[in-house]
């Protein structure tokens, strides 16, 4: 007995740990997000870029432990919409002697970690949601317009299409298959940034009266690229860590065998997304090689277990290959999204959706169809009403001479690069 119930609280304690540590890889996609969008921004907008993903990580937390949490992971509901509890911010975990009565044979059902590791995953899992949007609304959005949607985004939008897959709602009775997030999570955060981009409107100087198409370059390339290597590393505890359980030999290998599927994925969309860009451009793009590795992992996140190590390389290279095609059709069409987040989460997110069946016998395209729409049209038209009042009320866009000097000056007060920006009205 007593042998027994030590292996209960060592398997406890071992996946409660693993759960946290890849919490905490997902926080660190955080920082990754930062420093892409600050290098993929000009220097005049960095500090407010900044300012806006510490910021979003905060506001996430907070209104995902107040209602956000309670909304994905409800006591009950009815499929569609949840019954709501609040409990939880009140504190609260599992009963040492309730985890101890449970019986061995049925311990590896994911229920047993500690609750207070799973709030913590999953509120990292919305701030990665609202990171999506920073980007994409980049260099002209007002900072606390922008922190206004992001209370309706993690508090409300965000978790109720995640109660309809991940807390049990219908679309996980319908079969949807969603490992860790292509669409609840990436097509989400793209969603909500389409909606505003499109009542946002494209920087100054950036489309032309003939329809040319002007390139705005980042400033930091270097810190670009620093943030693509920290996305990647933080995937691992985003794919990883939605095994769940790791404390015996089946989930351990599930744990390995995704990991090396996140990694390979990430390689295939680079070395595609360069050679598409090659093809394309007669240059090997750097801003099309990351984001070939991030179109690679959000493509294998819908399914990261199902498939081997070569599918999962073909799978990140698909990604690779329509994230570059999916970035001049949205320049196209004068959709202006200055790191390319709309294509790398939203399109390669669909394509990372429609894909889980191709390796996972389980799943089916009409069910993935499904979820797909459901999730795209809940978040783009609540988001598309949220931004709107906002719109009307607070106004979403500085004016043109703010963005004109910079919105590091007009929304922080201060710059980044003070010693590199040089005068007011400089177009760096």
């Amino acid at each position: 007995m007593e042998a027994l119930e030590g292996i209960k609280n060592l398997s406890y304690a071992l996946d409660t740990f693993y759960f946290l540590m890849s919490g905490a890889l997902v926080m660190w996609m955080a920082a990754g997000f930062a420093m892409l969008e600050a290098g993929l921004v000009r220097a005049k907008n960095t500090a407010e870029i900044l300012t806006k993903n510490i910021g979003l990580f905060a506001i996430a937390c907070i209104m995902y432990m107040l209602v956000g949490y309670n909304i994905m992971y409800p006591a009950d509901g009815n499929g569609y919409f949840p019954v709501l509890d609040f409990s939880f911010m009140f504190g609260g975990d599992n009963d040492p002697a309730d985890v101890l009565a449970t019986e061995i044979d049925g311990w590896y059902d994911g229920s047993y970690y500690s609750g207070m590791s799973d709030f913590f995953f999953q509120v990292v899992f919305v701030a990665t949601a609202m990171s999506i949007v920073s980007g994409a609304v980049a260099e002209r959005m007002k900072l606390w317009s922008f922190f206004i949607f992001a209370i309706f985004m993690t508090g409300f939008i965000y978790p109720l299409q995640g109660y309809w897959k991940w807390g049990g709602g219908f679309l996980d009775g319908l079969g949807f298959s969603d490992f860790a997030g292509s669409g609840v999570v990436h097509m989400a955060g793209a969603a909500a940034a389409l909606a505003g981009v499109l009542l946002l409107g494209a920087r100054k100087g950036k489309y032309g009266a003939n329809g040319q198409i002007n390139a705005i370059p980042g400033a930091n390339l270097p810190l670009a690229t620093l943030g693509t290597f920290i996305l990647w590393l933080g995937w691992f505890g985003f794919n990883g860590g939605s095994e769940l359980i790791l404390s015996n030999v089946g989930e351990a290998n599930a744990v390995a065998a995704v990991f090396v599927n996140t990694n390979m994925a990430a390689a295939g969309g680079v070395i595609a997304g360069l050679i598409t860009a090659r093809m394309l451009f007669g240059k090997a793009d750097l801003t099309m090689a990351l984001n070939g590795a991030l179109a690679g992992l959000v493509a294998i996140t819908a399914e990261p277990l199902a498939p081997t190590p070569i599918y999962a390389t073909l799978i990140g290279a698909v990604g690779g290959i329509i994230v570059v095609f999916s970035i001049i059709t949205l320049d196209k069409l004068k959709i202006d999204d200055p790191v390319g987040a709309i294509s790398v989460h939203g399109v390669v997110g669909m394509w990372g959706l429609m894909a889980v069946p191709l390796t996972n016998g389980d799943a089916t395209f009409g069910a993935q169809a499904i979820g797909l729409i459901t999730i795209l049209a809940w978040v783009f038209f609540s988001s598309l009403i949220v931004w709107l009042v906002i719109k009307l009320i607070f106004g979403i866009r500085v004016s043109e001479e703010e963005e004109y000097e910079g919105v590091d000056v007009s929304e922080c007060g201060l710059e980044a690069y003070p010693e590199f920006t040089g005068s007011k009205g400089s177009g760096i």
